[in-house]
Order: C-alpha cells, then sequence, then structure tokens
C-alpha cells in the first residue's frame, strides 16, 4: 500500500481524517502541533526516510478540531470543557491507534504533538517501539524565559515595551504587533521562506490554539501555561529521539536535559533551521529521524 486515506468514526461520534503514505513493515503515526495546526508537514515524510534508504508507512491525521477532521461546537462550554483537555487529546492517539490496528509502532510528535508523544509514552507506552519529541520541552517555564531572551535579542527596548503593552491591553491585532510576530515567525518558526504552510486561507483551529497558547507562537496565556512533565519523564521506558532545530523558539539546553533524564534518548538538533525543522532543514532532520529508527530497530540505539 503506497497511499490510502481513511476517515475514522470516534466513540464519541466525531469523525477524523487519516492518511498514510509509504511502504513498509516500519510503522509510524505522526501528530502535528498548534494545538489546531494540521498535518502539513508530515506530507512528505514517507518520501523523506526513502531518501535515506527507509521504507515506512507513515500514517498522519488531524486532530479533533483540526483542518480535515470533524470541528465540534467550541462555543459550546460543556463541550469544550470535555475535548480541549490533555487527557482527551493522548487517548484520542490512543483510539486512533486501536482503530487503525497499530502496534509496535514509532510515535513522533511536532510541538503540541512533542506534549502528547510525552504523555502517550507514559501511559500507553507498551505500544510503542519508540518515541520521538520535535521541537517540544517539558517544562513550559523553560520556553517562556527563551521567548524573552529571544525578544530582548530581536527588538530594541521601545519596540519590545510596545509588544507588551499590547499583550496587556490584548490588543493582538495591532497590526505594529503583528508585524514584530512576523519578524519572529521568520527567524524562529519558518526559517525557509516562502512557508510551505502558508494559505489563502486560514487553516488553523484558533478556538483550540488560543485555548491552549494564545495569540502566537511567542506568548503562552492558556493552558499550555501549566505545563510542567519533568517529575514525569523517568516513566518513558521506550527508545526516544529528542530533536530541536538550532535556531528554534524552543530552547535547545531543555532539549540535552530531557534526554538525559529520559531513561534511553538522545538529542539531535538540526542546523540551519527553526521550530519546523523538517521543512528549514529536511535533509538533515529525515537523516536523525532514519538513524534512529535504524538503531531501534537492530537494537543498537544508545549503546
Amino acid at each position: 500500500m503506497k497511499q490510502q486515506t481513511k476517515i475514522i468514526t470516534l466513540d464519541n461520534g466525531y469523525h477524523l481524517w487519516t492518511h498514510t503514505s509509504g511502504e513498509g513493515k516500519i510503522k509510524l503515526l505522526a501528530l502535528h502541533g498548534g494545538p489546531g495546526g494540521t498535518h502539513e508537514y508530515w506530507e512528505d515524510s514517507a518520501d523523506q526516510l526513502k531518501k535515506q534508504g527507509l521504507d515506512v508507512a507513515v500514517t498522519y491525521y488531524d486532530q479533533l478540531g483540526s483542518w480535515y477532521s470533524d470541528t465540534p461546537d467550541f462555543s459550546d462550554p460543556k463541550i469544550a470543557d470535555k475535548i480541549l483537555t490533555y487527557d482527551y487529546y493522548v487517548d484520542e492517539v490512543e483510539e486512533v491507534r486501536q482503530k487503525l490496528g497499530l502496534d509496535d509502532f514509532y510515535l513522533i510528535g511536532q510541538s503540541w504533538g512533542g506534549v502528547l508523544v510525552q504523555l502517550y509514552a507514559q501511559k500507553y507506552g507498551d505500544h510503542l517501539k519508540g518515541a520521538i519529541i520535535s521541537s517540544m520541552v517539558d517544562d513550559i517555564d523553560d520556553y517562556t524565559k527563551h521567548l524573552d531572551e529571544i525578544r530582548e535579542k530581536e527588538f530594541a527596548p521601545d519596540e519590545l515595551a510596545f509588544m507588551k503593552k499590547c499583550e496587556a491591553e490584548n490588543d493582538y491585532d495591532n497590526q505594529r504587533y503583528q508585524n514584530d510576530v512576523d519578524q519572529l515567525n521568520k527567524g524562529y518558526i519558518d526559517r525557509k521562506q516562502p512557508s510551505k504552510l502558508e494559505h489563502l486561507i486560514g487553516v488553523s483551529n484558533t478556538d483550540i490554539y488560543n485555548k491552549f497558547q494564545g495569540d502566537n507562537e511567542f506568548v503562552i496565556t492558556g493552558k499550555l501555561g501549566e505545563w510542567h512533565n519533568t517529575d514525569h519523564l523517568s516513566e518513558n521506558h521506550v527508545p526516544t529521539l529528542v530533536t530541536f532545530g538550532e535556531h528554534e523558539s524552543m530552547p535547545v539546553e531543555t532539549g540535552k536535559r530531557m534526554a538525559k533524564m529520559i531513561p534511553n534518548a538522545k538529542f539531535v538538533s538540526t542546523p540551519n533551521a527553526g521550530h519546523h525543522h523538517m521543512i528549514d532543514n529536511a535533509p538533515v532532520y529525515y537523516d536523525h529521524l532514519a538513524t534512529f529508527i535504524r538503531e531501534v530497530e537492530n537494537d543498537t540505539f544508545n549503546k
């Protein structure tokens, strides 16, 4: 099977769009970020891994509320309170696994997806052969500290004060403010321009994104402000790759620390790349990923 699109019906009645590309006995399930983002940056993963000499069946999907999948009415507080939680989305990964018949597989998650990988490995790790945490910290405080350092580096004191004033007044639609955010995005999120992820219409679910993150990648005003998983890293007992871009919004030093705290893990970084390093520098990103999978398959990882 080279490609297959499948709509699955969740136990809660909603539908998710899933797609599998590539062939081979090795299975990789890919989780997108946002939250409220889309599957898009995983679309060429099977091809990229094939270039590295590895045949992998890569499955990706849009999480509930995201692009091709159903979007619940999040204006209903009862629905929002039930779905917009960490527990819901990590259990959704498990339900997707079950309904697609995956087991003994690899799980990769980018950014918010990296939160889900951490939680899934801790709760459902028996189903995993390996885990890949792509561009996500274990403690949000490390991230916010790094964001402060980035903004102090990028902007003069008066411009930084202007940004903070907009944020304090909830004036995120201010064009000057959004221009500053765009500058940060081009330096630390999508360094390869024009970005492959730009669209004529908005495809991200801002209800989900705002609930967890905030207005943009450089402020945390939502539930992710409560993200503290450091004490649970030791509960992940599967081979794990932690991978960050060298010039991204997540602090590289945190990624290195995480790899030391997870029992069987390794850290790698992608040069000349931002947060979306699978796009900014695909050859190196997928070389790291292919090497990890190959070593786990050969039982030589971290030995």
